[in-house]
């Protein structure tokens, strides 16, 4: 049985810049899905999610790092999704994030030194321009883009999330840990 290392690089500056994060605040449409709005023909709002950004959602939270949604929309599929993937923190309908992430940020004790963002538009923006950490996924909008820190390879709801997660995880040192336990080797 061959060894398995961790497959992934992050350049040392940027790893440093994504130290001591707590909590993660993540937007829903065009993050945790690709933008899209698809409609059913009974006017029921679909939305496709990728298994890759929910793992990476779990594994923050094994990590300590608690994921948080902040969405400017409301939809029984979003709602089982989160439900599904132990997300507790969210907001539903909040078109200006920066105070719902400060409410989030009062209920677990901190501040913004201690989280990162990941968001896609302009909605996103004061809440990536105050943490200390900003992501955006490589179909963002260039206003997200050129806030931020570490623009994704993967697309939205393709992966970026995952992308996002696993830097952070990286950065924190839980990283080669959460692969070991997976894989049944544990780190040393």
């Amino acid at each position: 049985m061959r060894p398995i290392t961790p497959a992934l690089f992050f350049s040392p500056e940027l790893l440093l810049q994504a130290q001591g994060i707590r909590v993660a605040f993540f937007d829903v449409d065009g993050v945790l899905t690709d933008g899209g709005l698809y409609f059913s023909e009974h006017g029921e709002t679909l939305k496709r999610f990728s298994t890759l950004d929910g793992h990476g959602l779990k594994l923050l939270a094994r990590a300590g790092i608690t994921p948080a949604v902040i969405t400017g929309r409301d939809s029984r599929p979003l709602r089982l999704r989160l439900q599904a993937l132990g997300v507790t923190h969210v907001r539903y309908d909040t078109e200006d994030k920066r105070p719902a992430a400060e409410a989030i940020l009062a209920e677990l004790g901190l501040d913004w030194p201690q989280s990162a963002a990941m968001g896609d538009d302009w909605p996103d923006l004061a809440v990536m321009q105050r943490c200390a950490f900003a992501c955006a996924p490589a179909n963002a909008h260039a206003q997200a883009k050129s806030l931020a820190h570490h623009v994704t390879t993967a697309r939205g709801g393709d992966g970026a999330a995952r992308e996002f997660c696993d830097l952070l995880l990286v950065a924190g040192g839980h990283y080669a840990e959460l692969l070991g336990r997976a894989t049944g080797h544990p780190s040393p």
